[in-house]
C-alpha cells in the first residue's frame, strides 16, 4: 500500500463535502481556493456547482492553481415514465460527458437512478426489473458517446437504503456484471467508482474489488459510516468516526491495481456542514493521512 501518513498528495476533495457549511451554500470558486491553500491537488465538483460559477472561469482557476478532477459528479439518472424522459436524460448524460471532457475529468460518475418519482415520493410504477432495463440501455446509448469524445464512464453501485430512489444498481457485482455485457474488451472506457459508504458491508466486496482490476477500477471515495447514522442520506461520517475499515479496504483496492485519489465525498447536515470549511478540510487532511 502507498504510505499517505506523510502526505496528502493523493487527496481529493469531492466538494459536496464543504459546501454547505454553517448552512450557507459556498461558491465553488472559494472552495477550490480553500483547497489551493492547503495544497489539495484534486477535485471532484458538481455540476450544479460548476453551472453556477460557469465552466470557462472554473477551468481557468483550475489550471492556473495546478488543480485536477478526481471524477466529475454527476451523470446518470436514466430511467423516465415515459419515451421523451429517456430521450431527454440521454441528451442530458451527453451535456454532462461535454463538461467533463472540458474539465479534464478522468471519468464521469455514474448515480444511475430508479423509479420514476421516488425522489418526490410518489413513483409512477414499482418495476424495478423495467428501470435496470433503462439504465442497461441508457448507460450503452451513453457509452456510444463517450468513446467518440474519450470520456471514460464510472457505474457508482448505491447502498440498497437507495435502491427505489437513486440507484437500482446496488452492489459491485452488480455494476461490474452491466460493465462486461456492455465493454467485454476492458477498454478503460466503462468501470466503476468504489464508493465505502456504499459497498462496506457487502461480503462479496474483496472479491468483486479484484474482479474489477485496475482498468475497471475509476474512482475511489471515502468516509465513513455512523452507528447510529441518523439519516440515509446526510449523515455519512468524517474518516475514522465510523465502522469502516478503510485501510483494509484501501488495500483491497490497491492490490487490484489503483492508484488514482482517494476522493473524501461527506454528507453531514448534523455534523460537518455545520463546521467551519477550514476546519473541515484540515480535518480530511489529517484523517487521510491516519486512518485511509
Amino acid at each position: 500500500m502507498r504510505d499517505f501518513s506523510t502526505g496528502h498528495e493523493w487527496l481529493s476533495i469531492n466538494t459536496a463535502t464543504v459546501r454547505k457549511q454553517l448552512g450557507v451554500e459556498a461558491p465553488l470558486a472559494r472552495i477550490i481556493d480553500q483547497c489551493a491553500e492547503r495544497g489539495i491537488r484534486a477535485i471532484s465538483p458538481w455540476r450544479d456547482q460548476v453551472a453556477a460559477a460557469g465552466i470557462e472561469p472554473i477551468g481557468r482557476q483550475l489550471k492556473a492553481l495546478g488543480i485536477g478532477l478526481s471524477g466529475y459528479c454527476r451523470g446518470g439518472f436514466f430511467p423516465a415514465a415515459d419515451r421523451a424522459g429517456l430521450q431527454l436524460a440521454l441528451e442530458d448524460n451527453r451535456r454532462a460527458i461535454d463538461e467533463a471532457r472540458l474539465l479534464g475529468a478522468p471519468c464521469l460518475v455514474l448515480v444511475v437512478g430508479s423509479l420514476p418519482g421516488a425522489l418526490d415520493g410518489h413513483p409512477v410504477h414499482k418495476d424495478i426489473g423495467r428501470v435496470r432495463g433503462e439504465v442497461r440501455d441508457g448507460i450503452a446509448a451513453t457509452l456510444e458517446y463517450a468513446r467518440q469524445v474519450g470520456m471514460p464512464l464510472a457505474i457508482e453501485p448505491l447502498h440498497p437504503m437507495q435502491a427505489a430512489d437513486r440507484a437500482c444498481i446496488n452492489t459491485l457485482e452488480q455494476a461490474l456484471d452491466l460493465c462486461e455485457e456492455l465493454d467485454p474488451g476492458r477498454t478503460g472506457m466503462l468501470g466503476v467508482a468504489v464508493d465505502v459508504y456504499h459497498v462496506w458491508w457487502d461480503p462479496k466486496l474483496r472479491q468483486q474489488i479484484a474482479r474489477a482490476g485496475a482498468a475497471r477500477l475509476l474512482a475511489y471515495h471515502v468516509c465513513d459510516w455512523l452507528t447510529p447514522t441518523r439519516d440515509l442520506l446526510s449523515d455519512r461520517g468524517m474518516m475514522g468516526d465510523g465502522v469502516i475499515e478503510l485501510r483494509r479496504i484501501r488495500g483491497w483496492v490497491e492490490d487490484a491495481g489503483y492508484r488514482g485519489f482517494s476522493e473524501v465525498e461527506i454528507f453531514s447536515d448534523r455534523d460537518w456542514w455545520q463546521r467551519d470549511g477550514g476546519e473541515t478540510l484540515d480535518t480530511c487532511i489529517e484523517r487521510h493521512r491516519s486512518v485511509v
